[in-house]
């Protein structure tokens, strides 16, 4: 069977996959658990394979680049437009290996894992940083329930409210204030987990020679010189020139035109070509 691409429609626990030959041509087709999903390329010779880059698809990426097997991730947002009729996995696959042969699809590089763990640490930083403004906000709300204002700002709001707590005259009645007191305690434990964290990434900085060379240009800090090395691994080559960065990047204005109208909006995501886990 002279087979040359496949597409894998990946999951959890069960990939389709869309096996064709050199015309483009589906010649077969495979529903596999995972176990049978590795073994199946292990007795195969593919030429090329063809994924979403969604979750895990960088681990698969990597796994079949060891066995000598090219890779190529297409962003997620742009596959949709090539599916027939009813959404499957099987047509999934197939819209895979559309998508694939348009031209203008550009695939996104294969991240190390190093790239993964240090975009996960950004995540996780994120995740606590939501998790702390909700707390400060839901105690903004049971305190302006008995009254009581607190000022502006993040910090200023926990100090503010904390004094609030450990006045025995306060207006917060003492039904709910020991609960209050522990919301304080997990605000004040998630601020010390962030700020560990961004230690951490300060670390990693200081011996990343990309890192170093982002942190010198002026209004780019810490976090955005980390997050672009975990997005790009410091290497940027594979962008054609510095328009065609910043447009990934995010800087693309919302455009509406038509004919020889043409509108220009806000500086808007849509020129970001990576989804998520990217």
């Amino acid at each position: 069977m002279n087979a040359t691409t496949v597409a894998v429609d990946l999951a959890k626990s069960v990939f389709q996959l869309a096996v064709a030959d050199e015309h483009w041509k589906i010649i077969e087709t495979q529903r596999l658990t995972r176990t049978q999903f590795e073994r199946w390329f292990l007795n195969r010779e593919v030429n090329l394979v063809i994924m979403e880059a969604c979750g895990s698809a960088h681990h698969w990426a990597r796994w079949l680049n060891s066995l000598g097997i090219e890779v190529r991730l297409l962003p997620a947002q742009y596959i949709r437009a090539y599916v027939k009729r009813n959404k499957t996995d099987a047509a999934d696959a197939a819209a895979l290996l559309e998508a694939a042969r348009a031209s203008d699809m550009r695939p996104v590089r294969v991240k190390s894992v190093e790239q993964q763990a240090l975009k996960g640490m950004h995540r996780i930083r994120s995740l606590w940083m939501g998790t702390r403004t909700s707390r400060i906000n839901a105690l903004r709300g049971f305190c302006r329930e008995f009254g009581i204002a607190i000022p502006v700002g993040a910090r200023t709001g926990v100090e503010a409210i904390s004094r609030i707590l450990a006045d025995p005259n306060t207006a917060v009645p003492d039904l709910i204030r020991g609960t209050a007191k522990l919301l304080v305690e997990e605000i004040r434990l998630l601020e010390a987990r962030i700020a560990q964290l961004e230690r951490e990434l300060a670390a990693i900085a200081k011996f990343s020679p990309a890192c170093t060379t982002l942190l010198s240009i002026p209004g780019i800090g810490l976090l955005t010189a980390t997050a672009l090395v975990a997005a790009t691994s410091g290497d940027v080559s594979h962008f054609k020139d510095a328009r065609h960065f910043s447009s990934w990047f995010g800087l693309t204005p919302k455009e509406y035109s038509s004919g020889s109208s043409r509108h220009l909006g806000r500086i808007s995501k849509k020129g970001i070509a990576t989804c998520a886990c990217c």
